[in-house]
């Protein structure tokens, strides 16, 4: 892969971090606001606030997972490992890499760790 191709991807994961960053900044604001706000809800107000705080909750644990795959992908772009399958070290194609830059596995490689056969 050329630089060019290279920086366009970490770009677009720079960016992905970003736009997580900013969504999780907004929802610590929110639950910072929310936990303020609960002397004065009654018993409906504070069940819709206790579901959207376990969803927002929800949201942070993927969007975790999600900065380590971005953090990953950047380190592989730094090391010359970006777009190449960590279990089978094929590349990975450029459609994939254009839809989840942030993607360990070929295409073949992720179905199998999605059906639970690779580590």
């Amino acid at each position: 892969m050329d630089k060019k191709q290279l920086e366009k991807y970490r770009k677009k994961l720079v960016e992905k971090r970003r736009d997580i960053m900013d969504e999780f900044r907004k929802n610590v604001n929110y639950r910072m606001e929310s936990a303020a706000d609960d002397g004065t809800q009654d018993i409906a107000d504070k069940a819709t606030m206790a579901y959207n705080k376990e969803f927002l909750f929800s949201l942070t644990d993927t969007e975790r997972d999600l900065l380590q795959l971005i953090d990953e992908a950047l380190s592989k772009i730094g090391s010359k490992e970006f777009g190449f399958c960590s279990s089978c070290q094929s590349e990975i194609k450029i459609t994939r890499l254009d839809a989840v830059p942030w993607a360990r596995y070929c295409i073949n490689c992720q179905e199998l760790q999605e059906q639970g056969l690779l580590e």
